[in-house]
Parts: structure tokens; sequence; C-alpha cells
């Protein structure tokens, strides 16, 4: 199986045959450089890498990387999703672009599509209270709220008016965090930058579920340009933004939870600076290697009779979209068993 890794230090990314070198760069004084220990990755071992320090490379090397179709998405020094490099789109399909375009004009198509959006990341925000609930959490209150929101989901008649109740469907849904974790507070939510720990584990866990969900789009028909949620716009994949709603309360906050309730993750991980909290680099390879862990569970797949990794799910959901733009089956959210 494949694997993603994470580079977080500086350094050069090379070819050697059918091998890639990575070269950290762990001091740079005077223009004189030190270099760590080499890394060699098997080319057939790599699905894609998330680059959070400077990265040195030529275009020799993004041309051996789109041939084998290896992805490489980039954050900033404040962990804020820069961009990717995707290999060139192999899936080209006119009949789906059409087929996307004409759904998204269709007003009545389009908000049907985005109410399966915020129907499904409602019922898993809902099963993530349940399951805390059960553990002596007293959510009666905040789950009962944000279910008379989510009845009224239905009767929506405009995607500004379901984007409306989808945020107090949210906001319900974060003052619960509060009750779950113990040691933390979430607060408000604030997001450029995140004011606090939680905020700060929210927004960089949302742009990975993000570039997840952009990578499995791209390996499918769909142009990830086109939403129905998230109003289509300029520099941006707004339908990864959709696709992300249904699997940010599977993967990203049920990670959150584990972390800080387990104190896997604990105060010294961050660094509190002026208005803003960020991951320090053992905070950011810790709570990676819990997303990507969550990732490779299985669950037993009820329409396909097989275990699947959640990692597997976001491209399933991606192939039932492109299906219900097709008009071949009726597209319906994941929701968590």
């Amino acid at each position: 199986m494949k694997k993603t890794y994470y580079l977080f230090n500086p350094g050069v990314l090379e070819r050697k045959d059918n091998t890639l070198k990575f070269t950290p760069i762990t001091d740079e004084q005077e223009g004189v450089e030190r270099c760590g220990q080499p890394r060699y990755l098997p080319i057939e071992d790599i699905n894609e890498f998330y680059v959070f320090g400077s990265l040195r490379a030529n275009s020799s090397l993004f041309n051996f990387l789109g041939q084998k179709d290896i992805a490489v998405h980039f954050f900033d020094y404040y962990e804020n999703y820069t961009g990717s490099f995707i290999p060139r789109d192999s899936l080209l399909s006119g009949r789906m672009l059409l087929a996307q375009t004409t759904s998204y004009q269709n007003k009545k198509k389009r908000l049907c599509i985005a109410q399966k959006f915020v129907e499904g990341a409602s019922y898993n925000m809902i099963k993530n209270l349940q399951y805390y609930n059960r553990r002596g959490k007293d959510l009666e209150d905040i789950m009962s709220l944000m279910k008379e929101y989510i009845v009224r989901l239905p009767d929506t008649t405009c995607v500004e008016e379901l984007m409306g109740m989808e945020g107090m469907i949210r906001q319900s849904y974060y003052d619960a965090f509060n009750l779950i974790l113990g040691e933390f507070e979430m607060g408000t939510r604030t997001k450029q930058p995140p004011r606090n720990e939680v905020n700060a584990l929210i927004s960089f866990g949302n742009m990975i579920c993000y570039t997840i969900c952009l990578r499995a789009i791209h390996q499918t028909q769909l142009n990830p340009t086109i939403s129905f949620l998230h109003t289509p716009g300029e520099r941006r994949y707004s339908l990864a933004l959709d696709v992300a709603e249904i699997f940010k309360p599977i993967i990203v906050d049920r990670v959150i939870f584990k972390v800080l309730n387990k104190k896997e993750i604990q105060s010294k991980h961050f660094d509190q600076k002026l208005n803003k909290c960020l991951l320090n680099q053992s905070g950011k390879k810790i709570y990676i290697k819990a997303i990507e862990d969550r990732l490779g569970e299985t669950i037993k797949h009820r329409t396909l009779n097989r275990s699947v990794s959640y990692r597997h799910l976001v491209k399933l959901e991606c192939y039932k979209l492109s299906k219900h733009l097709l008009d071949i089956e009726e597209y319906k959210p994941f929701k968590m068993y």
C-alpha cells in the first residue's frame, strides 16, 4: 500500500533513478549549509507528499512525480495550505464536465446536492456527540438544538439559506467541544489565525482533510472547481470543501477528541505567539500520525460488503457524486455507522 510522506524540515528533494532522495538541511549560517543524513524513498511506495518546510526541487523532479502520479501539497510557516502540485488529469471527461456544470446552473439540482452535503455532515456531527453522551457527557440539550435545525434543512429554498442553517448547526456542535474536552477549552471559533490550542487543531486538521478530498476528486472524473454548497471562486478547489464537510467530523474531530483526552497532545506541543496559537513540530508529528492512523482504520462497507479504509471512503464518495451527476444513481452522503 502506498504511503503519504510528511516533510517537516527544510531540504532538497531529487531523483535518483527510481528512488527519491531527500536531504534535510539542518542548519544554514553565513551561506554555509549543514545537511543531515539523506533519506531514500522508493518511488513505488509513495502516494503523495505534504511539505511544511522549504523544499528545493527542479523541474525534472516534478516531471518525474507527474509521470508517477504523485501529488505534493504545500503549507506555509503558519500552517496555512498554499497550494498543490497535482499531476495532469488523466481522467478528463467532457460528459462529466457538462453534467457537473448543468447541475450547478440548475438552482433546484444544486440545492438538492448541497442539502445532501449538509445532511451528511450534520448526521456525522450528531453521531460524534452521541458517542460521548453515552460516556457520561451531558450533551442532550445541544443535540436537541442541532436536531431542530437539521429537520429544517429540506425546507431551505436557496443555498445561502442552507449555509446559514449549516452555520447554526456547526456553532451548536462546537459548543459541545468544551464539554467533551477536559483540560482544553475551545471558546469562539477562530481561523486565521487560530487563537488557542483547540482552534489550531481544527484549522490544521481541516486543511489536511481538504487536501485528502482534493486528491480523491483528482482520481475521479469530477472537476474540483465546480462545487454546490460552497460558491465556486477564484484560485480554490471548492468541490473539495463540499466533500470535506462530510468527513471533517469523522476524521478530524474524532482525532482531536482522542489526542487531547488521552493527553497525547499537551500544552507543550503548541507555540503561543501574538494573537495566534500554532502546533510546534513535535505536535504536528503526533497529530498527523493520529490522522493517518484514523485514515487507515477500516469499516465493513454495507453496500460493498467488504472492509474499506476511511481514506478510501473519500474516493467512494466522489464516485457516488459522479453517478448522481450522470443520472445513474441518487447521491446519498456517507453517514457514520
